[in-house]
């Protein structure tokens, strides 16, 4: 599941814009400063802020969908376990209450 979610963030980093990407991958995969990113993109730093934030929501508008069409499904209820296992533990405190 780690691998896919690598993949889906993977291809929606290279969907950004590339004016968001390079500020994207230099201050949240390498770890740069937003003083460094500034520098070596030879920008203002407000201007690194800003697409950085662009750049989050962008992911997260491309990314929320198809999380959630992903995750759908993947931590069922349990049902008739769940219930079996409620009545279970009733069953022991009504039987024992001080346990």
């Amino acid at each position: 599941m780690r691998r896919q979610v690598a993949k889906l963030l993977e291809r929606a980093i290279a969907k950004l814009p590339d004016t968001f990407r390079p500020v994207f991958v230099m201050r949240e995969v390498e770890g740069l400063s937003v003083e460094e990113t500034a520098e070596a993109l030879q920008i203002p730093k407000e201007t690194v802020k800003t697409r950085l934030f662009r750049a989050r929501r962008r992911l997260q508008q491309e990314l929320d969908p198809t999380l959630r069409e992903a995750l759908h499904g993947a931590f069922p209820f349990a049902g008739a376990d769940c219930d079996g296992l409620t009545e279970r533990v009733l069953a022991r405190f009504l039987a024992d209450p001080d346990r």
